[in-house]
């Protein structure tokens, strides 16, 4: 299989339109990977501060509960 790509990377170089395509399509690879990251993080910083607040929560509840 890596003969086979190999051999197809070595014909972008002789067809301008493939290599053309071929760049085009490693951009948008590299958006859409970026694009994976951004929302990685987000949802990482998204589940820390809900759980930060359902933790603020519990101990509000916990609060309430103690006898006077």
């Amino acid at each position: 299989m890596a003969k086979a790509l190999i051999g197809y990377l070595n014909s972008d170089l002789r067809d301008p339109r493939l290599a053309a395509e071929n760049a085009r399509l490693r951009a948008r690879v590299g958006e859409l990977e970026d694009l994976v990251r951004r929302l990685a993080e987000e949802n990482d910083r998204l589940v820390a501060s809900r759980a930060a607040a359902l933790l603020d929560l519990e101990s509000a509840t916990l609060q309430e509960m103690q006898p006077a």
